[in-house]
């Protein structure tokens, strides 16, 4: 399965509330709650570029399935980690305590962040 196109965020849950709890400032939380953000997908091979582009910022993160990288985190912080292939469909890792959950159906991608009891879910289509 090949997961490359670009993405646009069609709904999500919880956003306010995992983003205090990830430390993002109130402002920040304010101005993205009713961004519609655009994800696009490079995939090629093992080979993974997303391009996130909420507003006037843009984050790129390139990575390796099962290899170590560096992926920008919410806060803009550098953190080391390994992606992997769970399935199919999905593209799993943790970041900072936080698990983060890719999984594309079709022209759907809906991303899972879990950090301790609190679920932010955001839906995306394929456009």
């Amino acid at each position: 399965m090949n997961f490359s196109g670009k993405y646009q965020m069609q709904s999500q849950e919880n956003f306010e509330t995992f983003m205090k709890a990830v430390g993002m400032p109130d402002d920040f939380i304010q101005k993205g709650k009713d961004i519609k953000g655009m994800s696009e997908v490079v995939h090629n091979g093992n080979h993974f570029k997303f391009t996130v582009t909420i507003g006037s910022k843009v984050t790129q993160n390139e990575f390796n399935l099962g290899e170590e990288c560096e992926i920008e985190f919410l806060t803009g912080e550098k953190v080391k980690t390994v992606v992997q292939l769970e399935g199919e469909n999905k593209l799993v890792t943790t970041l900072k305590g936080v698990k983060s959950v890719t999984e594309f159906n079709g022209d759907t991608a809906i991303s899972t962040m879990t950090l301790g009891d609190i679920v932010f879910k955001r839906i995306s289509k394929k456009i």
